[in-house]
């Protein structure tokens, strides 16, 4: 797929084999498990080895709650999972893990492409009760990032 450069990008190295880590990547209950907004991630059609399937993800900040649908857009076992992101048929976001095996293990890479519209860059606050949403997310995935590297390295 061929896109802009990603809004944010943020990476780090795990001291884990690459497939084990994206075995967690493409666990919805695990990966909700490492969100700050996410609260769950379910299956409404297909499976994390499909393009093309689909899941649901329910997300809070404090008294703030939205659903968003993610449509698998990459599945290359072992080294890259995508899915882009739309809520009431708007796009939102696309969202990128990409695995890649080193001598150590391996290094994981996750980006962001910001996909709304200029209203909803100005609206999204009162859904969500962020205004820098970019700044939001950036922190928001150096957690994941690291609650993924801290089991990833404890199931290897």
């Amino acid at each position: 797929m061929t896109d802009k450069a990603p809004t944010i990008t943020v990476e780090t190295a795990v001291a884990a084999p690459a497939d084990t880590v994206y075995g967690l990547i493409t666990d919805l209950d695990t990966m909700a498990q490492f969100g700050e907004e996410v609260t769950a991630m379910k299956w409404a059609k297909g499976n994390a080895g499909t393009v093309g399937s689909v899941f649901r993800g329910s997300n809070r900040n404090g008294w703030h709650r939205w659903t968003t649908t993610c449509t698998v857009s990459e599945a290359e076992a072992g080294r890259a999972f995508a899915w882009n992101v739309s809520r009431l048929g708007q796009p939102i976001a696309r969202w990128r893990y990409e695995v890649t095996p080193t001598a150590d293990g391996c290094t994981v890479v996750e980006s962001m492409w910001d996909r709304r519209s200029s209203l909803l860059k100005s609206t999204a606050h009162l859904l969500t009760g962020i205004r820098d949403r970019v700044g939001a997310n950036e922190e928001h995935m150096r957690v994941t990032l690291e609650r993924l590297k801290a089991r990833a390295e404890q199931s290897s």
